[in-house]
């Protein structure tokens, strides 16, 4: 039986522009703190290594350190807050939901392979009418490790009920690029997201600019590696 082609999409900068909740969460702890707040486009880079990263690194832009017990109050504050305004703000990037139908009419299955919390993403993805679109949500927790480290996406995949001989990771980062290329698969890079390194700098096996562009890049990564 032929494993169904899975398309796996990192969630913050890729599926979703989550920027706006995520930075006002962020800004809420440290103004609890008595900080002052990290400006939007600077805090937009910060996005993607999960809340506790977001937060020391809000606390690096101030010259501030602070103990493990500290970062994990702030991080657990951050949550509470972030988990109770999850969609304010956030909203799919334009073109989303018709590339995820053209493609679903191509035969192609959904997962969302991410850093963020999976309890959150759900959550989130609920709240945007969009998790029923996906075979598998999983998070930094769902396997108990992060990406880049391919066993994330590998398992991944398998809980969305494919195998990596036809799966395809689509992110805006870093982490991206780098678990799907330690997992031996191609790499959509979206140029839209949140990343401190340019992502064609990073030279995922194509770039895109906008969602509508999606569905023809993925059935040319799938047509090369079909043996010929």
């Amino acid at each position: 039986m032929t494993p169904a082609r899975i398309v796996v999409f990192d969630l913050d900068g890729t599926l979703v522009d989550t920027a706006p909740d995520l930075i006002n969460a962020l800004n809420f702890v440290l103004d609890r703190e008595g900080l002052p707040p990290v400006p939007f486009e600077p805090a937009r880079k910060m996005i993607g290594a999960g809340a506790r990263k977001m937060i020391e690194r809000g606390l690096e832009l101030e010259g501030r350190s602070a103990t493990i017990e500290d970062i994990t109050r702030l991080t657990s504050d951050f949550i509470d807050h972030y988990a109770a305004h999850i969609a304010d703000g956030s909203r799919p990037f334009e073109g989303v939901e018709n590339a995820l139908s053209d493609l679903q009419r191509l035969g192609f299955r959904f997962a969302v392979c991410t850093n963020k919390l999976e309890w959150l993403s759900k959550l989130l993805l609920d709240q945007l009418g969009m998790s029923s679109r996906f075979s598998a949500i999983c998070g930094a927790d769902t396997f108990g490790v992060s990406k880049p480290d391919p066993a994330i996406l590998k398992q991944t995949v398998a809980r969305a009920g494919g195998h990596l001989s036809s799966a395809i990771m689509v992110g805006d980062a870093g982490p991206d690029v780098g678990v799907a290329r330690r997992a031996g698969i191609p790499v959509i890079g979206v140029q839209f997201g949140y990343t401190e390194v340019p992502i064609a700098d990073l030279k995922p096996d194509r770039l895109i600019g906008h969602m509508r562009e999606l569905p023809e890049a993925v059935q040319s990564l799938i047509s090369q590696r079909q043996p010929t």
